[in-house]
């Protein structure tokens, strides 16, 4: 049931998220201070509060999706390394190319199903070896949710675990992506 008075918040993406009346308000009040020298009270609020919830030491606030992906492709690679995604993932498609860009990173996009899976054969296939003729594997990629669905569980923790037992990271995009493909 909704109230068809309430407006609408479209929460798709960082750039298409329009903020309402009260929404801007709330901004406009806001505690200001520079967080490059951590001083602004509102991103600290959110920092601890996450870390805490999340149970994690600490918590880093990113202005936008591109952002954080982009920051923790490059945590995890060096110029030369590589990471695994899915051919239509966020992470690969839509960024603009900035992990290969600034970070002199390689993406090896792997093929994806209608669910937005790419098939577990086909990310342990694309693990390089251990060889100076190839880039270094260090990071499996994957979306949190594929045209507004969750992935299934039992398919994260499948990749999760080949990642580990191969010795990547993963990372786990939070984009709510709705593929147009």
């Amino acid at each position: 049931m909704t109230d068809k008075n309430l407006p609408v918040v479209d929460l798709r993406s960082d750039t298409v998220t329009q903020p309402t009346p009260a929404m801007r308000a709330a901004m406009m009040a806001a505690p200001l201070g520079d967080d490059v020298f951590g001083d602004d009270p509102t991103v600290n609020a959110l920092q601890d509060k996450l870390a805490a919830l999340l149970g994690f030491e600490a918590a880093l606030f990113m202005p936008t999706g591109t952002q954080s992906n982009l920051c923790a492709i490059l945590a995890h690679c060096g110029r030369g390394d590589e990471y695994i995604v899915g051919q239509l993932a966020h992470t690969y498609r839509f960024e603009g190319g900035g992990a290969a860009v600034l970070g002199s990173v390689q993406p090896q996009p792997l093929a994806q199903d209608a669910a937005g899976q790419m098939a577990l054969a086909d990310v342990a296939g694309a693990i390089k070896p251990d060889d100076c003729h190839f880039a270094r594997t260090r990071l499996l990629c994957l979306e949190n949710t594929w045209n507004g669905h969750p992935m299934p569980w039992d398919y994260l923790q499948s990749m999760a675990t080949l990642a580990r037992s191969k010795g990547l990271a993963l990372h786990l995009d939070g984009a709510r992506l709705f593929n147009a493909a």
